[in-house]
């Protein structure tokens, strides 16, 4: 039995915990905001197990350009954060070449068909299982032309296994009568699902673990050591000594993985959503519209709009022109929609070419990383708590981690 600690206590942290508590370890997650507080409370809380096609895609090359211009656009770049994200920018264009984005799809379809039997443990616990909606995802298309773009894409979502039905306008409405009759084409993605509460689902997931020894500390991270000994972090000024340490802190995460011998371009996108309370008899399922870049999601408490994608760092300052355009979207997609009443600001971890860091530090194996999970946290933190927890007990992989090393990205730069 080990003392491991975690740093990070959102979705990718505390499915490790519970991954390495299940082997009989000692874990102390470390996370200052508290259980489920970063990226992983705002979600649109969707299993995504058909989002394999990374946002570096060939398709930006002829998008960027409407994107950056287009008052409906999901996608905002802050100019005054352009010179600190040019380099990252460099890489995300050259990720979306052909060959680079085949072999991100690739990496990440690996993953997600490992998903849900990486949940499986997990929510065999009636307690956590209750907050699982089992109801498949269903993305939109307003007219045909954006549909017969995103072809490509569904062909190549379809080669690397995920099922779907495509549906026509009167399907959709039989399917989902509330939403507005302006949508010609859905897919109706087989087998997803989603939380009634994301964070609620944490924070049931921490207690149980609580009651079997899981510890807590609200305390900030400044540093982690690693040996082939040990790894150890100072905390509040203080060195602890662990046997292991996982770096699952979002995006966050680069600081101590440059600590640890890695320099990786890990950036954020700050990501948005709205909710509108008591309105989720409206829908029945997450539903998004493509388009817009956002998906409505019906949650315990109401329904939650959540998309966008903003590069502009870690500023707390938020752009009202994306939370507008949220609402505007989602009310005309669902005219029974009210008014929301609360809105939030996240940052997820994004890196160039979509495809998030796993496995052991440069410096040693006694650190490991599960970080840059972009959109997908929620979908793959069952699969990637396996993954640590196989790692400190030097069990093999379910699969050839290559893909998602941490030194990847100095390879891709000698190659270019």
């Amino acid at each position: 039995m080990s003392e491991i600690a975690i740093v990070g206590a959102g979705f990718i942290g505390l499915a490790s915990a519970a991954a390495l508590m299940r082997d009989g370890h000692r874990v102390t997650l470390f996370d200052p905001a508290g259980v489920g507080q970063g990226a992983s409370f705002g979600n649109a809380g969707t299993f995504a197990h058909y989002a394999c096609i990374p946002v570096n895609n060939p398709s930006v090359f002829r998008d960027l350009p409407r994107f950056l211009l287009s008052n409906d656009s999901p996608f905002r770049l802050r100019w005054g954060y352009l010179p600190h994200l040019a380099p990252w920018l460099a890489r995300f264009m050259m990720s979306s070449l052909p060959r680079r984005y085949a072999a991100s799809a690739g990496a990440l379809a690996t993953l997600l068909g490992h998903a849900q039997d990486g949940y499986a443990p997990i929510l065999a616990a009636p307690a956590l299982a209750r907050f699982v909606r089992q109801r498949e995802c269903l993305y939109l298309y307003s007219n045909a032309s954006s549909f017969d773009a995103a072809r490509p894409a569904l062909d190549l979502r379809k080669t690397l296994g995920v099922a779907f039905e495509v549906l026509s306008g009167d399907d959709i409405c039989a399917l989902e009568p509330s939403l507005a009759p302006i949508f010609e084409r859905g897919v109706l993605f087989s087998d997803s699902w989603h939380f009634s509460d994301p964070q609620g689902f944490l924070q049931a997931l921490f207690d149980q673990l609580a009651t079997e020894g899981l510890k807590l500390e609200r305390a900030t991270v400044g540093a982690v050591q690693a040996s082939a000994q040990g790894a150890s972090l100072t905390v509040d000024g203080k060195t602890r000594s662990f046997s292991h340490v996982v770096i699952a802190t979002g995006a966050r995460s680069a600081q101590f993985a440059r600590q640890c011998g890695d320099v990786v371009p890990l950036d954020t996108e700050r990501g948005y959503h709205v909710r509108y309370p008591g309105a989720q008899q409206l829908i029945s399922r997450p539903v998004g519209w493509a388009e817009r870049g956002f998906y409505m999601t019906p949650m315990s408490d109401g329904i939650r709009v959540a998309g966008t994608v903003e590069l502009a760092g870690f500023g707390e300052t938020r752009n009202r022109s994306l939370l507008d355009l949220l609402t505007f979207s989602s009310k005309r997609a669902l005219p029974g929609l009210d008014e929301p009443d609360t809105s939030w600001l996240g940052f997820r971890p994004t890196l160039p070419d979509g495809v998030p860091v796993l496995g052991r530090s440069s410096a040693s194996e006694r650190v490991i990383y599960a970080f840059g999970h972009q959109h997908l946290g929620l979908t793959l933190a069952g699969i990637s708590g396996r993954i640590v927890a196989d790692l400190v007990a030097q069990r093999a992989p379910p699969f050839d981690l290559a893909p998602y090393a941490a030194t990847r990205f100095q390879v891709a730069a000698h190659a270019a």
